[in-house]
Formats: C-alpha cells, sequence, structure tokens
C-alpha cells in the first residue's frame, strides 16, 4: 500500500505563485504493510498439532531405535563361540559393556557441532531443503543399517563396531539439522505446539520400548526384533517426509512461519541475526544454561550406565526379572516419566523464575550418584547400596519426570524472553545448550562407566 504526504506549508501568505510551484509537490511514501492484522486461522481438526507431534517422535526415532536396540548389540559384540546365537550377560565383553557410552559420546558430539553450524546456516539454506533433505538422508542411513542385520559380522566385529558409529555420527548430523530446524520453526508457535514436538520425542522413546518388549514377548530372535525395528524407522521417516510437505503447504503454518506481516522466512531470521546474539543470549541465558545442566547430568548416567543396571533377582529363571527388566524399567520407564513431565509442565508452567529453575535443574545432580550406587553389571570399584529393584524403579522414575519436567519449561519460555523476529532464532540457540550438555553428559558417561 502507498499514501501520499502533502508538503504545502500551512501558511501560503508570502509566497508567490512561482515559488508556490516549487514547493507544492507530493511525496510518495510505500508502506507494506497491511493496514490490519490478518486473523489467525485455525488449526482444523489439529492436524498441524498431530504432525508437529509425529514430527517430534521422528527426530529422536534413530537415537531411540538404536539405544532400545540393545539385545542386537550384545549379539553383534558377543563373544564368538561354537554356540555362536548365545549372549551372556553375566561377563561383558569389552565391545559389549562400552558400545552404549560410545553411542552415546557419537550422538552428541556431531549433534552438538551441526546443531551450532545450524545457528549459521539457517538464514542461508531453505527451510525446506534443510527439512526435507535431512530426512531423505536418514531414510538412506536407516536403509543401510537394516541391510546389516543379516550380514555375518562375527569375524569383523571391530570393523563393524567402527562402522556402526561412523554410521550413528552421519545419522546425526541429519538429525541436528533437522531437529534443529523444526525446534526453530516451532518456536514461532504457541506452547502447545511446542509440547507437541518435545512431548513427541518422548513418545518416540516410549514407542520403541514398546516395540522392543513386543518382540522379547513373542521370542523373536535379536535379529528379527532389529530387523522390524528399522523397517519400522525406515516406514516411520518416509513417512515424515510426505506429512511435512502437506504441513508446509497448510495456511495454519504459513502464519506462523512469516509472521504474517508480508515477511518472509529469510527476513525473519536475517532480522534475528543482525539483532545480535549476545542481546538475544543475554536475555535467555538462564534457560539455556539450564537446559544445558539438565542434559548433561542426564547423559551422563542414562542410557549409557543405567542400562547396566541387573534385577535383583535375575538368574533364577524368571523372565521378568532375566529379560524383560532392563527394557521395561531402565527404557520403557524413563520415557514415560520423561513423558508425563514434558505434559504436567505446559499445564503447570511454574516455576517462571529462572533463578529458581536453574537451582532445580542443579539440585539434579544427586540422581549421579544414587544411580552409580545401584545394582550395575559389570562393576569393579563401587559398592551397590541400592539394591532391591523398587529402590531403582524410584530413582529412575524421579530422575525420568524431573528431565521431562523441567527440559520442557525451559525450551517453552525460552522464545517468550525474546522479542517475536528473535524467536525462532533463540529456539535454535536452546537447541545448541541442549547439544552442549548431551556432549558433556555422554563424555562423562565413559569414565563413570570404567569407575563402577
Amino acid at each position: 500500500m502507498a499514501y501520499s504526504v502533502n508538503t504545502t506549508p500551512l501558511l501560503q501568505n508570502g509566497i508567490n505563485s512561482d515559488e508556490e510551484e516549487e514547493v507544492q509537490h507530493e511525496v510518495v511514501v510505500k508502506d507494506d504493510k497491511p493496514l490490519f492484522k490478518p486473523l489467525e486461522p485455525r488449526d482444523k481438526f489439529n492436524v498441524a498439532y498431530f504432525i508437529l507431534y509425529f514430527l517430534g517422535i521422528v527426530s529422536l526415532l534413530p537415537w531411540n531405535f538404536y539405544v532400545t536396540a540393545d539385545d542386537y548389540w550384545m549379539y553383534k559384540f558377543r563373544k564368538v563361540s561354537k554356540n555362536s546365537s548365545y549372549i551372556s550377560t553375566d561377563q561383558r565383553t569389552p565391545l559389549q559393556a562400552e558400545f552404549t557410552s560410545y553411542l552415546s559420546l557419537a550422538s552428541s558430539l556431531p549433534n552438538l557441532v551441526f546443531l551450532a553450524l545450524n545457528t549459521v546456516i539457517s538464514h542461508r539454506i531453505s527451510l525446506n531443503l534443510r527439512v526435507i533433505g535431512s530426512l531423505i538422508c536418514m531414510l538412506i542411513l536407516m536403509l543401510f543399517t537394516l541391510i546389516f542385520v543379516y550380514v555375518d559380522t562375527d569375524s569383523w566385529q571391530q570393523t563393524f563396531f567402527g562402522l556402526t558409529l561412523l554410521t550413528i555420527i552421519l545419522l546425526n548430523v541429519c538429525s541436528a539439522i533437522f531437529s534443529g530446524s523444526l525446534a526453530g520453526v516451532v518456536g514461532k508457535f504457541s506452547a502447545k505446539y511446542i509440547t507437541a514436538v518435545t512431548a513427541g520425542q518422548s513418545l518416540g522413546g516410549i514407542f520403541a520400548a514398546l516395540a522392543q518388549i513386543a518382540a522379547l514377548s513373542i521370542g523373536a530372535s535379536s535379529t528379527h526384533s532389529a530387523m522390524v525395528y528399522f523397517i519400522i524407522g525406515n516406514l516411520m521417516i518416509g513417512l515424515s517426509i510426505f506429512l511435512y510437505v502437506f504441513l508446509e503447504k497448510s495456511i495454519f503454518f504459513k502464519y506462523h512461519v512469516e509472521n504474517c506481516v508480508g515477511v518472509d522466512e529469510s527476513q525473519d531470521v536475517v532480522a534475528a541475526v543482525r539483532s545480535s546474539y549476545k542481546i538475544i543470549l543475554r536475555k535467555m541465558w538462564g534457560y539455556g544454561f539450564s537446559v544445558f545442566v539438565i542434559f548433561a547430568i542426564s547423559l551422563a548416567v542414562y542410557p549409557g550406565v543405567t542400562v547396566l543396571v541387573e534385577s535383583e533377582g535375575k538368574g533364577h529363571g524368571n523372565r521378568w526379572n532375566d529379560v524383560y527388566f532392563v527394557p521395561t524399567i531402565t527404557y520403557l520407564l524413563f520415557s514415560l516419566g520423561d513423558y508425563v513431565g514434558r505434559i504436567i509442565s505446559v499445564k503447570i508452567m511454574k516455576p517462571k523464575n529462572v533463578t529458581l529453575i536453574i537451582l532445580l535443574s542443579l539440585a539434579r545432580f544427586i540422581f549421579i550418584p544414587l544411580l552409580l550406587l545401584c545394582n550395575e553389571n559389570p562393576r569393579h570399584n563401587l559398592a551397590v547400596v541400592f539394591d532391591k529393584d523398587w529402590q531403582y524403579i524410584m530413582i529412575m522414575f524421579l530422575f525420568a519426570i524431573s528431565n521431562g519436567y523441567l527440559a520442557n519449561l525451559t525450551c517453552v519460555l525460552a522464545p517468550r524472553a525474546v522479542d517475536v523476529h528473535e524467536k525462532e532464532l533463540a529456539s535454535i540457540i536452546m537447541t545448541v545448550f541442549v547439544g552442549l550438555g548431551l556432549t558433556l553428559g555422554s563424555t562423562i558417561c565413559l569414565f563413570l562407566v570404567k569407575i563402577i
């Protein structure tokens, strides 16, 4: 829209006709802003909400399936003998004992690097290219993982170990670009939609744990179970590509992404970049530090340490103790607690005081010694203090629910601490703090496993 400004002086006495011709002219001022702000479109049938939920599940899907396929990795890295299908957990090989902690580190390091890189490239590479490109690469890598399920790797376990870690690194490069882009965009939406993504990440863990338990209950072998995990993973990633294409064409999605003021996504992010990282960090550093602490503490013991915890009744012929305890308590209970914590946080939304949130995040440090003193095997140095199953279950549930509650609370409150044009970049910066926490926690986990 354009309008004109008349620059003719109000008092014209003393001005002759020649002067008047010189003075009288119009200055055209271009105004791109609409006169009235458009009404926010409705999310009919909560379609956008459920798609974002599903994308949240997929964002951590490779991690969830790799971690919960524990029996498969124990089989691949077992001590090869005549009875090559037997997996001994009484005396794990070095590759078996250390695989989960190396998995955490191989996930968190590239995750951190590319989450940080995402803050730089987000305004240079289109959102669609970042999201769809990363999902396609994830699909290819998951197909590669599926192929190796039935490849005999007994004679080259060390090489397969390295190849697996390389695949995990590449998967997490793609996952970081995808999840960072998703977090940046959803930061422009209300708390309901932010929670859809974060809760979806927890729901993915629940889904993966239930899939593992179901496979165990029907007596499927470790390789058959892994094949099912990875096929489901490939199907879900493929579906997410089509769902995202559908979502990004919706009016509801475009309204929030473009802020409904005629400013496109790239202009929005560039404006945030120009406003300076320092200014944004000054506004939200407390939330960033909190989420860093939360994930550093969690990854220090989960899953690298907790996967080693055994039931007090293991070895007495009870399937609950021997088969179902680890997938149910270590994986399913944690994912359930984390999910419940995230759902509760958006209902309560307290505390909002950033100092109190920091103190509560630091208080979770108590879970590290508590979990180290549970019934891990193998152990060489520390004594077992909490040898009862109910003790471990209580500690694990409180550990999980506090992780979900505080993590979601910080992710919802952080975008509110900055201006509208800074929300996307602020949400992306929050994912970098998450990556920092994951990396530090995974590194600490390597040492904790060795000192148990």
